[in-house]
């Protein structure tokens, strides 16, 4: 089983090989952009996948866990501490290369926290608030669970839009990369962007093999006891508050993650990545795939996002999700991948493709 989960991994990377080469050659280097972008994104939506076709539970407060990771990295590795540099913890964070003195885009220095530091101390606060959160929210169920999460997304937001410390309306800006080995740092310079590109392929599919791991693991057979009929799960002795709350965490963990690495490639976030319409979006992504497939939602993920980079949606954006959800809970409610939809699928076809000569002959001389 785990031969099968890496040769999996292999052709995602082979695959993802074959799109990067694929946009060289018809001369259009600048999707790599778009697909690590992409990419990123599609983290979230692989990471709401395991909540929502594992473990049962709905979520429309993604897209506020994603800011709270960009956000929390942001403001940590954008925030002037020069006026406190005197102070004692201060120095020592410098000493242990916590805290560094780096130039500032109008010619000056200034005094902030690693990105490094920033960015653990950012998904850390995610995922500590979907625990504080998980608690009370979790004891519900079905519209009352979307209701709740859908709360928790718009405060989220709301704080992203009303407080000045985090730019209010305009974002924050000026955030460093994110410095890795060889001199290679997650951010927008175009001279790493094969780079950059590889290093959001790299860590989805790290991500994905710890994810294939957990879903075949005791604790994905208990998820999908819980998913399949919760009551009987409890019955049986498992811990379905514990299991559905270390998930949820783990999925806040997965996003913030995403928001970490796509704020220091761009450079900045601002508030609408914590709009209601981007948690949707996701939601909407995990349908389109199957809600228990992370390789459908994976591939659904990179496609949708990319062709809305791209702007192939143009104004009707957002319509286009809110359409594609609503078809999709209609007429394949499993997703893309399932059995119902592909035997749709063949039928239509069947009845499209002319038929044979020898039995359109038939047919006639049945007619004489």
């Amino acid at each position: 089983m785990r031969s099968v989960r890496l040769r999996q991994v292999a052709v995602f990377l082979v695959l993802a090989g074959a799109l990067q080469l694929g946009a060289i050659a018809v001369g259009k280097p600048f999707w790599q952009t778009q697909l690590t972008m992409s990419a990123y994104y599609a983290l979230v939506a692989v990471g709401l996948s395991l909540l929502m076709g594992y473990a049962g539970q709905i979520s429309l407060g993604h897209a506020g866990f994603f800011a709270v990771g960009g956000y929390g990295s942001a403001l940590l590795t954008t925030w002037d501490l020069s006026a406190h540099k005197a102070a004692g913890v201060l120095q020592a964070l410098q000493a242990m290369g916590a805290v560094v003195a780096r130039p500032d885009p109008f010619g000056g220095t200034v005094l902030t926290v690693h990105p490094w530091p920033a960015a653990v101390v950012a998904v850390l606060l995610a995922m500590a608030a979907a625990w504080l959160v998980g608690i009370p929210v979790l004891k519900l169920s079905g519209h009352y669970l979307a209701m709740a999460t859908l709360g928790v997304g718009t405060i989220i937001a709301a704080i992203a839009v009303g407080t000045q410390a985090l730019g209010a309306a305009d974002g924050i800006s000026g955030v460093p990369p994110l410095p890795l080995l060889l001199g290679v740092g997650v951010g927008g310079a175009t001279s790493q962007r094969v780079a950059n590109y590889w290093v959001a392929i790299g860590l989805l599919a790290v991500c994905m093999i710890l994810l294939l791991n957990l879903v075949d693991s005791r604790v994905g057979r208990a998820l999908r006891a819980i998913h399949g009929a919760e009551d009987a799960a409890d019955a049986m002795g498992v811990d379905t508050a514990r299991y559905k709350l270390h998930t949820f965490v783990v999925s806040a963990g997965l996003a913030a993650l995403a928001g970490v690495f796509l704020t220091h490639f761009n450079g900045g976030i601002g508030p609408s990545e914590a709009s209601i319409m981007k948690s949707v979006k996701y939601v909407a992504m995990v349908a389109v795939g199957g809600m228990g497939s992370l390789w459908g939602t994976l591939g659904v993920s990179l496609l949708l996002n990319f062709l809305s980079l791209r702007g192939y949606f143009g104004t009707l954006d957002d319509a286009v999700f809110g359409a594609i959800l609503i078809g999709i809970m209609l007429f394949s409610p499993d997703g893309i991948m399932s059995p119902d939809l592909r035997r749709i699928l063949v039928a239509g076809w069947r009845r499209l493709r002319p038929a044979p000569a020898s039995v359109e002959k038939g047919a006639s001389e049945e007619g004489r």
